[in-house]
């Protein structure tokens, strides 16, 4: 069920999308294949786009590598030397 072209001109991309991330704005345009095969192309593409934006824009600094308050964890463990109690007769 391919589309048909009128004239013999090459096929208009019927899938098209357009990335606004910030001030940068990309465009992702599929124009080979079934309206299915573009969708994937467009979905494929805009996820590498995504993924170099994250990489660029997202990098942590001064992140430390251990949390500065104690975690739950800690409060969990039973302490080495427990109080000991007097047994009374």
């Amino acid at each position: 069920m391919e589309a048909q072209t009128e004239g013999g001109s090459p096929p208009k991309p019927r899938v098209k999308a357009t990335l606004n991330l910030g001030p940068e704005t990309y465009s992702v345009n599929a124009s080979k294949g079934t309206i299915s095969e573009q969708l994937v192309s467009v979905k494929e593409e805009s996820m590498g786009i995504l993924k170099e934006f994250i990489t660029k824009h997202n990098v942590p600094n001064d992140v430390p590598d251990e949390p500065l308050e104690a975690s739950s964890e800690d409060e969990d463990e039973v302490p080495e030397n427990p109080p000991v109690t007097k047994k009374r007769k």
